[in-house]
Parts: structure tokens; C-alpha cells; sequence
């Protein structure tokens, strides 16, 4: 284990989670009250063993290159690192990484300094939470030079997946890219003699979805990597199948994309439930984060059901159901909050500061005063000022971009740092 090298995926733009990555990226998205998305990954690896670990970045990684450096420290006798990646210009190459194959490829040089004997691929912003010591020890055994995760989907969720076909060796027989929902794939369904779970199969999930998450042999990857193409998914796999063994191994636990919005929104509030689908309390397999020493959070008098408060923060005479409160923030009398994540802030505001903004008209960073807010998402640092009305209104407000947030698929965003006057109405 020793020689496997574990490669994250930094991400690319994240369009799709725009604003939140406005200014950072797409792993580097706070998560449930006081994570990154990236921590999913690194503590999956970590706590497989795997602690030789590369993150690839490109697009508005200071955010992610600060959250890493101050978080994954190994001591001197672990020999195990966390090091980041960034695309360079070198005398081979010049231009951002094309893909999730030719940023792997631009980094063989690094990597093969390491000597490894294997390679582990995982993305940088999903969720889930799998023994990839099992995973890596199911691909040697099987002696496969490749084994790609999969998990099963349904038709409808085929679409928005590389579909692998196996057969009852769990051999890769073929793979299809995110086939269109009006293409007739009955054919690629998951052989009933290795279907793992019959709930699954009476739920619809039919069909087996590429995870992005990979383990090469080394001398396979630098095979693979020997052309011109881009992503591993959509080009490198389909080009392999039948010309390598390519194994599958089958996820059935949780797993989530954050892709999206909703899917951001939709994941991080289930963690509020009485039994969230991802669970944190894990002491065996725990989500690793930056310390940051913030003292215990502080509630006076306040009405909660369903809710998750982070380090740091000061609620007051509050009502609260399903709502997530990040680090340091806080929430003034009056304030009611439903269906609401509430990323926090990266600093206290001193008392000379706060005055200085009072008498600008500016109000404190927090929620304000008798402000009513539901199916929002609050950035970090922002400001709401009393007696706000956020999405109370409309249930279903269409997308678009706004002077002081924006919405998307039905839910309203406030972005980091932004300023929402007194008495502000956002239906």
C-alpha cells in the first residue's frame, strides 16, 4: 500500500455550483457547517491507508491550496504527504489541463518519482464514504490491469453517466457515455446473477454508473496515457475495453455527485435528518477538516428542530427547523430561519469595525435582527440586515441573476460577502 499513489481530481470551473464557486473551487465549496467537499476524498484515503496523495488544481484553487496546506499536516513518521498540483507550463507543454486524463498525464513526472506500483483516481467533490483499501485489494486479486466504481443508477439517472457493462467475472464488456433517455439501452443492464441487491433492482437501479473513481496498475496508466486524448471517462476507458482487463467494482453504500444547486442544497440539509443517508458520526472512518479552535457555540433561548451548528457560532432568541450554521456565524433575536444553510464567516468582526459599519448604514455579518429566511443558501461573510424577507414568497422562483443574490433550480443564493439592506423583500 505503500506504493499507491492516490491522485484527486481538483475540478474544473463547477458552472453548475456557480456562485458558490464565484471564487473558489468547485471542492473547495463549504459543506456541512464546517467542511469542504475536498475533505470527502482525502479522509476516504487517508483512512484507507492510501496517505501518498496528489490534488490536481487549476481553476480558483487559492481557496482549496489555503484549506489543504493548513489542514493535511503528517508528521515525520508517517511518510505520507497531501501535495498540490497546479497547472504549469513547462517546456512540453503550455496550455490548462483539457480533461481528467491529460491533467494525470501533464503530472507523470512528478509522479513517477514516487515509484508507484498503482494508482488510485478519485474526484474531488463527491460524497461518499468507501474502504478504497478493499477496492485496491479486489483489483489486485482479480488481476485486472484496471477497476473502475460503479454504482447502480436508474434509467433516468443513466443519462448523466459513463454506463459499464459487465459480466459475471465482473469483466468491463462494454461502457457507454450518459446514453440520451429516448436511446433503448435494455441491453446494458446489470446481469441478474450479479446484481447486488434486489431492493436496489425493485427501486428501478438497473444499470451500472461510472463513478470517476479508478485504480491502474502504473505500467496500465502510463499505457493509457500514451496519446493525445482527454478524459478518462469519455475517451481512455471506452478506447481500453477489450484490449486490457478492465474489472468493475460494485458501490451500493451512499453516493453522491454534487453537481448541482439542488444537489448541493438537497444533500446538506439531509444531513439535519434523525438518520442523514451520509453519516458524519463515523469514529472508525471520520471526515478530517481544518482545526481551527473556535470556542463552542453559544444558543440563548432559541426554538430548533433539525439543525446542525457549527464551531464558533451565537444564536439568539431564534427559531430554527432543517438549517445548517457554519462556522462563526451569527443569528440575532427574532431571526427565523426554515430550510436554510448558512455557510458562515472566516473572521469576527471587532466591536470598533461593527461601529464603523453601523454608522455607514452597513449591518454586521450574520443574520439580522427579526430577517425571515427560507430555502437559502448563504455564502460566507455575508450581510443580512434586520428585518429581511427571503424566500417566503414564491416557491418555485425561476433562475436568474440578481444585484444581490441569484437563483437557481428554486433556490435563492446569497453570495459571499454580499450586503442585504434593512428590510429587504426577496420573494
Amino acid at each position: 500500500m505503500n506504493n499507491v499513489l492516490s491522485i484527486v481530481m481538483g475540478g474544473g470551473k463547477g458552472t453548475r455550483l456557480y456562485p458558490l464557486t464565484a471564487e473558489r473551487a468547485k471542492p473547495a465549496v463549504p459543506f456541512g457547517g464546517k467542511y469542504r467537499i475536498v475533505d470527502i476524498p482525502l479522509s476516504n484515503s487517508i483512512n484507507s491507508g492510501f496517505k501518498k496523495i496528489y490534488v490536481l488544481t487549476q481553476f480558483n484553487s487559492a481557496s482549496l491550496h489555503l484549506h489543504i496546506l493548513n489542514t493535511y499536516i503528517f508528521d515525520s513518521f508517517t511518510r505520507g504527504f497531501v501535495e498540490i498540483l497546479a497547472a504549469e507550463q513547462t517546456f512540453e507543454h503550455s496550455g490548462w489541463y483539457e480533461g481528467t486524463a491529460d491533467a494525470v498525464r501533464k503530472n507523470l513526472v512528478h509522479f513517477r518519482t514516487q515509484e508507484p506500483s498503482h494508482y488510485l483516481i478519485l474526484s474531488g467533490d463527491q460524497l461518499y464514504r468507501m474502504d478504497l483499501a478493499e477496492f485496491y485489494r479486489r483489483h489486485v486479486e482479480s488481476g485486472a490491469e484496471i477497476t473502475v466504481a460503479a454504482t447502480p443508477v436508474t434509467r433516468e439517472q443513466a443519462t448523466g453517466f459513463g454506463i459499464l457493462v459487465a459480466d459475471r467475472t465482473s469483466r468491463v464488456t462494454e461502457f457507454v457515455e450518459k446514453p440520451p433517455i429516448e436511446r433503448d439501452i435494455s441491453h446494458l443492464r446489470i446481469p441478474s446473477e450479479i446484481h447486488p441487491d434486489s431492493t436496489l433492482q425493485a427501486a428501478g437501479k438497473e444499470y451500472l454508473g461510472s463513478m470517476g473513481i479508478y485504480c491502474f496498475n502504473a505500467s496500465a496508466l502510463e499505457r493509457a496515457l500514451d496519446n493525445n486524448l482527454d478524459d478518462f471517462g469519455k475517451e481512455i476507458l471506452p478506447m481500453l475495453i477489450g484490449k486490457v482487463q478492465i474489472n468493475t467494482h460494485i458501490f451500493t453504500g451512499f453516493w453522491e455527485d454534487i453537481g448541482t444547486i439542488r444537489s448541493f442544497y438537497d444533500t446538506n440539509l439531509n444531513l439535519t435528518s434523525i438518520a442523514p443517508d451520509f453519516n458524519f458520526y463515523d469514529e472508525d472512518m471520520p471526515i478530517y477538516t481544518h482545526r481551527r479552535d473556535l470556542p463552542a457555540t453559544k444558543i440563548n433561548r432559541c426554538t430548533m428542530s433539525e439543525c446542525i451548528t457549527a464551531d464558533g457560532s451565537i444564536i439568539t432568541d431564534a427559531t430554527m427547523h432543517r438549517t445548517i450554521i457554519g462556522v462563526r456565524s451569527t443569528v440575532n433575536s427574532g431571526a427565523w430561519l426554515d430550510g436554510v444553510i448558512c455557510m458562515g464567516a472566516d473572521y469576527y468582526e471587532t466591536v470598533e469595525a461593527r461601529a464603523e459599519n453601523a454608522a455607514n448604514g452597513v449591518p454586521d455579518i450574520g443574520v439580522g435582527e427579526g430577517s425571515r429566511i427560507a430555502h437559502t443558501i448563504i455564502d460566507k461573510n455575508a450581510r443580512i440586515g434586520a428585518n429581511c424577507r427571503i424566500g417566503l414568497d414564491d416557491p418555485n422562483p425561476p433562475d436568474g441573476d440578481h444585484p444581490t443574490h441569484y437563483t437557481r433550480d428554486g433556490i435563492i443564493i446569497i453570495p459571499k460577502n454580499a450586503v442585504i439592506p434593512p428590510g429587504t423583500v426577496i420573494p
